[in-house]
C-alpha cells in the first residue's frame, strides 16, 4: 500500500508494507552520502542495524527511551554526533523508533545546516498512525511538550508492519488511541473497525486509513492555520493529563501518551451516546476509561498550552461521529470542562 502527501514541492511517499524497512535503499538515496541513523534504547537493535547494512557510510546513534529524550540536553547530544559526524547538508538523518525519535529526529534534521534530509521509519502504532506523518517536530521545554520545533517534511516514510510485533501488548494499545481520534472526528468506517471482539485484527486497514485521514488535513493545512487544529482533539486535556500522570524519567508507572489522549476526548465528545461507544472500545483493548489524578494540576499545565491565547483557549469537540469544531473559551470554563466543581481546591 502506498500514501503520497501531496505538498508541493515537498511531497513523498508513505509506505505501507511488511519488510520495507529491509528496502529502504529503494526509496531514499543511502549509497552516496553519509546516514546518521537515530535510534532510541527501547526499539529492538535489529532494526536500526537492517537500516545501517544498507548504507556503506552511515552510523547508529542511540538515545535513552522514553519522553525525557525530547529534551534540550539530548537534542544538543544528537547535534553534536552529527557534526562529529561530519555531516553536510548533503546527508541525511533517519529516525528509527516511535515518537519520541521520530519528533527528535525531524527537529534535528529540520535545524542542522538549517535543514537537511530526514526519513522516518515508524515501528510503533502511535508513530505509524499518527505521528510520523505531517511533518510536526518538537522537543519538550521542561514540563511543557512540544514547545520548541519546526515543521519539517520527510523525504519518505516507511510503515513496516513487522515491527509491530515486538511490542509489548500495552504499547501497542496505546497508540490505538490516535487511530479512535481519527475515526471521530473525521472517518465512521474507521471507527466501526474498532467495535468488533478483536480489533488488532484490523490493525493494517486501521493504520491506513488513520493515514488518510491525517494526510487529507495536513495538504488542506500544513502549517495548522485552521483545520489541523482538528488533529489536537483529546490533547488539550490529554497533555495536562500526561504531564501530571505521564511517564517520564523515574516516574514509570504512569500513562501513556495515547492513554492520555484516549481519556482527553471523553469530555470533549458531546453525544453521550457517541460516549458510551467510545468507552465500550477503550474497555475492549484495554484504554483507560477514568484518570485518577488531581484536576487541579492538570487545569494548571492547560493553562500554559501553547493553544491557549491569554485568557483564551482552543478546544476542539466532537458533537457526533465523523464531525469536529474548534470552539475558542474563556480560561475559566476549564475547570467545568474538566469537572472540578467552584468549591473544590
Amino acid at each position: 500500500m502506498k500514501l503520497t502527501m501531496q505538498l508541493g514541492s515537498r511531497s513523498y511517499d508513505i509506505i505501507l508494507k511488511s519488510g520495507c524497512l529491509a528496502n529502504l535503499y529503494q526509496f531514499a538515496n543511502v549509497a552516496n552520502r553519509k546516514v546518521f541513523i537515530l535510534t532510541d534504547s527501547g526499539v529492538p537493535e535489529q532494526y536500526a542495524q537492517t537500516v545501517l547494512a544498507q548504507c556503506p557510510n552511515g552510523m547508529v546513534y542511540t538515545v535513552p527511551q522514553g519522553e525525557a529524550s525530547k529534551s534540550l540536553k539530548v537534542y544538543g547530544q544528537v547535534l553534536q554526533a552529527m557534526l562529529e559526524f561530519n555531516m553536510t547538508r548533503k546527508d541525511l538523518l533517519v529516525a528509527v523508533g516511535g515518537g519520541v525519535v521520530g519528533d527528535l529526529g525531524g527537529f534535528c534534521a529540520a535545524s542542522y545546516m538549517r535543514g537537511i534530509d530526514f526519513v522516518n521509519c515508524p515501528t510503533t502504532t502511535l508513530s505509524q498512525i499518527d505521528s510520523s506523518i505531517g511533518g510536526k517536530t518538537a522537543i519538550d521545554l521542561g514540563e511543557t511538550k512540544n514547545i520548541v520545533g519546526a515543521f519539517w517534511q520527510p523525504k519518505v516514510v516507511l510503515v513496516d508492519f513487522d515491527t509491530l510485533a515486538t511490542l509489548p501488548r500495552r504499547h501497542f494499545v496505546n497508540g490505538l488511541a490516535e487511530a479512535i481520534k481519527a475515526g471521530l472526528i473525521a472517518d465512521p468506517e474507521l471507527f466501526a473497525l474498532f467495535e468488533c471482539e478483536h480489533p488488532e485484527e484490523n490493525i493494517e486497514r486501521i493504520i491506513y486509513r488513520s493515514l488518510r485521514v491525517k494526510k487529507n488535513v495536513v495538504e488542506n493545512d500544513e502549517h495548522e492555520q485552521g483545520q489541523r487544529a482538528c488533529l489536537n482533539f483529546g490533547h488539550t486535556i490529554g497533555h495536562g493529563i500526561e504531564a501530571v500522570k505521564g511517564v517520564r524519567g523515574r516516574r514509570t508507572n504512569g500513562l501513556f501518551h495515547g492513554e492520555c489522549v484516549a481519556l482527553g476526548m471523553l469530555p470533549m465528545i458531546e453525544d453521550k451516546s457517541l460516549v458510551r461507544r467510545t468507552r465500550a472500545i477503550y474497555r475492549t483493548l484495554g484504554l483507560p476509561t477514568r484518570t485518577g489524578v488531581d484536576k487541579n494540576k492538570v487545569l494548571s499545565y492547560m493553562q500554559h498550552d501553547k493553544k491557549s491565547a491569554g485568557s483564551t483557549i482552543t478546544v476542539i469537540k466532537v458533537p457526533g461521529l465523523g464531525c469536529w469544531r474548534a470552539d475558542k473559551i474563556p480560561m475559566t470554563e476549564l475547570p467545568a470542562l474538566l469537572g472540578i466543581k467552584e468549591n473544590e481546591d
